[in-house]
């Protein structure tokens, strides 16, 4: 019997035994493919390599090993549907993995498989089988004459995609570029398990499991088709580390091996299910693996990008929880399980435990608000036995509910339940137009620009001579400008620099002879023209023209410090919050900056001071700022940070300042020291697990401090206090407010007792039942109450109204003793009065509290509580 290895004992073998080859050990990279806009997920374990095989980049070692946590559940590598259905397929999952780059090849390649997988794992050698691509007889001569493959267990596959080389044994990088033949190896579950070899059409059964590829990379593939030989054949593997727990644990589904087993359970006690085959509870523990994994590597729920396939996981987990009967938060309670298994492989999984249980619960709670009336509606749909959901119906869990469309599906498909997708689409375009037509744009409708590009020359010069290439007015190109016209002006070359990454246009004047055009924004009328709004003032402009632009020199000045010093502030607070902290919007202009960036709670006094203190420190340090323009992948070795989701050209710009280094194209002060001070003036929360900081710089800091010290120096003039004892004083006066407000409590309870043995003669007996209703000058909600309970104790068998009358405003108290409630009932008492003086109110039988808006009928309706409890006694 094959020994059983644990999936931390399979993690640890296999980094061993490729370190015992001269392996380097490398860390499983982010989830969030470092500045590769090709994928939304790292989801083999290559991705971090890519660079390598395309020859961009030269790392310090030949031959590497990794386990790499990898993620399909979002574009192109989507497995969410089948999760939780199928044996095999995970959002979540681990990818071991060797390469070679340019060091050996297929020989020691297949060699170490093989001697790992019989002679490590122990896998009996007769439950292995191999297949090579048609024409590499090199591969199959190493299974079959070297390691002793018998020919019979050794499968050629061809061209069986439907061209040269497109086969499930030839691997390609893209359409061009690294490529070359594979050799996977094959699991023989037994002939009780359906199914039949790879490349036999019997091959989508479970009996031949695929488990490790061997890819060579020896070719280069040319645009025609062509291959030729790489200089220097590379080596990329990859085995599913959860197929090949199942088969070292003996067992046919990955859900049942150690750590799904651990978790599963962990989800029945957190869902109170004891079925521990009950699929929802694989999707809940396949769930937490892949949102809390996100979590870590800084994505957050939201309603975009990769944020949006985190919220779909979370939310299908949810919707897993509530159909098994939990109706309250549960998935996060997973995070300390999944912690205690993970933890040791992956370190930020247990460091982050407490700020993933924070995200994931916030996420919770806020679906649960709407789970139920979302399913309640779903429901309503599909009762009656209705094969087909309404697009409409859809659309509407998705936009009010927050049910994303492959939620929907999920639940329709347990139901057996088609949606209809296409009436879902047309549903979402029409709100989409209909967003765009009650959109505010700065331009009526895109201009139709045909002309070459203008020369940016902002980064050096503030002022330029140029030529006007293009007019605009009212969205229309025409020959010139008239005074008073508002439009739009294009320079050949101009030093404005238009809005973008952030940061706002610039504004200033475009001057011609008499003509004065103030520029009041500039913005991209494509990637490379800018187009300066604003108004001819005076004088005309014509295309062809000869002017001057020159920049608001203040505005600008005011701008760059406040774009530079977000560069800084973005560095502290990845150093004070954590790693985590995203950039996920900014606005930059001439009054302050603003920044949002993902973290999940409120920045507390003492973090926004230690931000202020570090941002601070690097501007007195006065380094001179440094922008370099060069390549992408040289960018990239400069280890600058490029904040996911940007779009970046082929040439990039790398901004040093102070410490930091990110990629900028905006404009910046020379040395940090320019920036003047820094302050934070606001945090505060704009959408889960998303923070936005205000903050100013430069003359706006001393403006804002300065506004501060007026307000300090205004309170402590009120109270008579010099600045240094304000606080004392503070609290001195607060504390007279305490007392005198106990001391006019205690009067307020004296004059309502007086009044109140003066109203017991106004008592009026109605078939033995004294109903009294009065005003009660100068009274409060508080002594309304302490009166009615004084005068039901002294009337013993009574109907009470009080009323309190402040300005137009009415307050109203009715009560009855508890001998009487059989008879008449506060509540609809109050409610009587109430009614007659424009309110409304309620309450407990014995007593109820009322307002009203319409002072001069408070005697009237007074005067009616007597009849009215005639009728009811």
């Amino acid at each position: 019997m094959t020994p059983t290895f644990t999936v931390a004992d399979i993690r640890k073998t296999f980094l061993d035994f490729f370190a015992s080859k001269g392996h380097t050990i490398v860390a499983s990279s982010s989830l969030v493919p470092g500045n590769d806009p090709t994928l939304m997920f790292t989801n083999s374990g290559m991705v971090q390599f890519k660079d390598v095989f395309l020859g961009t980049d030269k790392r310090s070692y030949n031959r590497a090993v990794s386990v790499q946590a990898c993620l399909r559940a979002g574009g192109k590598h989507n497995d969410l549907e089948n999760v939780g259905y199928t044996a095999r397929h995970h959002t979540f999952f681990e990818m071991l993995g060797n390469w070679s780059f340019g060091d050996y090849f297929k020989r020691e390649s297949l060699k170490w498989a093989w001697e790992l997988l019989t002679e490590v794992y122990k896998l009996p050698p007769e439950r292995l089988l191999a297949t090579v691509y048609q024409e590499d007889d090199e591969a199959y001569d190493i299974w079959t004459k070297e390691i002793g493959l018998p020919p019979e267990r050794v499968i050629r596959i061809g061209d069986n995609k439907g061209g040269r080389y497109k086969s499930d044994n030839f691997w390609m990088m893209a359409d061009t570029g690294p490529c070359g033949p594979c050799s996977e190896i094959f699991y023989d579950h037994g002939p009780e398990i359906p199914g039949g070899p790879p490349g036999s059409p019997e091959e989508d059964g479970d009996r031949f499991i695929e488990i490790w590829n061997n890819v060579f990379m020896q070719f280069d593939m040319k645009e025609d088709g062509s291959v030729v030989p790489l200089p220097a054949p590379c080596v990329d593997t990859g085995m599913g580390l959860e197929r090949l727990a199942a088969i070292l644990q003996h067992v046919h589904s990955n859900y049942e091996i150690d750590i799904f087993d651990q978790l599963i359970k962990a989800a029945g006690r957190e869902t109170g299910v004891t079925d521990l085959d009950n699929k929802s509870l694989r999707v809940i523990a396949d769930h937490i693996r892949a949102t809390a994994f996100l979590v870590s590597d800084g994505v957050i729920p939201s309603n975009e990008g990769r944020g949006y396939v985190q919220r779909r996981i979370v939310r299908r987990a949810i919707r897993h929880g509530y159909k098994l009967g939990q109706k309250t938060p549960f998935f996060h309670k997973l995070v300390a399980d999944l912690a205690r298994l993970m933890g040791d492989a992956y370190p930020a999984i247990r460091e982050q435990q407490q700020r993933i249980t924070e995200v994931l619960k916030t996420e919770e709670e806020r679906f649960y608000e709407t789970l139920a009336n979302g399913m309640e509606i779903l429901d309503a749909a599909l009762d009656g036995g209705a094969k087909v959901l309404p697009g409409e119906v859809a659309f509407k869990l998705h936009d009010t509910y927050g049910f994303p469309l492959d939620l929907t599906n999920d639940v329709c498909r347990e139901r057996d339940v088609e949606v209809d997708e296409a009436g879902f689409k047309t549903a979402m375009e029409k709100q989409k137009a209909q967003a765009r037509a009650a959109g505010k744009f700065k331009m009526d409708k895109a201009l139709e620009y045909t002309g070459a590009a203008n020369q940016f020359t902002g980064y050096e010069h503030l002022a330029e001579t140029a030529k006007i290439v293009a007019i605009y007015v009212d969205g229309t190109s025409a020959a010139a400008l008239k005074a008073g016209q508002n439009g739009v002006v294009v320079l050949d070359t101009t030093p404005f620099y238009a809005e973008s990454g952030g940061q706002v246009g610039d504004e200033g004047v475009i001057t011609s002879g008499s003509a004065r055009f103030a520029v009041r924004d500039t913005l991209k009328i494509k990637a490379d023209v800018f187009g300066h709004h604003g108004t001819l003032e005076e004088g005309t402009l014509n295309v062809g023209d000869t002017v001057q632009a020159q920049v608001n020199t203040a505005v600008r000045a005011a701008t760059m410090r406040n774009h530079s010093v977000t560069h800084i502030m973005h560095k502290a607070l990845r150093e004070v919050l954590g790693s985590h902290v995203q950039q996920k919007g900014s606005l930059v202009n001439a009054d302050r900056t603003r920044f949002d960036f993902a973290h999940n709670a409120p920045l507390t006094d003492a973090e926004i001071r230690e931000i202020e203190r570090r941002v601070n420190e690097e501007i007195l340090a006065n380094t001179a700022t440094d922008a370099r323009v060069m390549d992408i992948e040289s960018a990239q070795k400069t280890g600058a940070m490029m904040l996911f989701g940007e779009k970046y050209g082929e040439t990039v710009r790398v901004l040093d300042i102070g410490t930091s280094r990110e990629l900028c194209g905006g404009t910046h002060v020379q040395r940090t020291g320019d920036i003047g001070l820094f302050k934070v003036v606001a945090e505060g929360g704009v959408a889960a697990g998303v923070r936005r900081i205000e903050a100013v710089t430069g003359a706006n800091a001393l403006a804002y401090l300065q506004s501060l010290e007026d307000t300090v120096n205004q309170a402590a003039g009120a109270l008579k206090s010099p600045v240094a004892e304000l606080n004392a004083r503070i609290a001195q006066a607060l504390e007279n407010a305490r007392t005198l407000e106990k001391e006019v409590a205690a009067l307020k309870g004296k004059l309502a007792s007086a009044q109140g043995d003066e109203l017991l003669t106004q008592a009026v007996d109605v078939k033995g039942l004294k109903v009294l209703a009065a005003a009660l000058p100068g009274a409060d909600a508080k002594t309304l109450r302490d009166t009615m309970d004084k005068l039901k104790d002294k009337l013993k068998t009574a109907a009470i109204v009080l009323a309190a009358v402040d300005g137009d405003k009415v307050q109203l108290a009715a009560g009855v003793t508890a001998d009487s409630v059989g008879k008449v009932k506060a509540g609809e008492l109050v409610n009587f009065v109430a009614q007659q003086v424009g309110g409304k109110g309620g309450g407990k039988p014995d007593m109820a509290m009322a307002g009203g808006t319409d002072a001069s009928k408070v005697p009237a309706a007074l005067a009616s509580v007597q009849a009215w409890v005639a009728e009811r006694v």
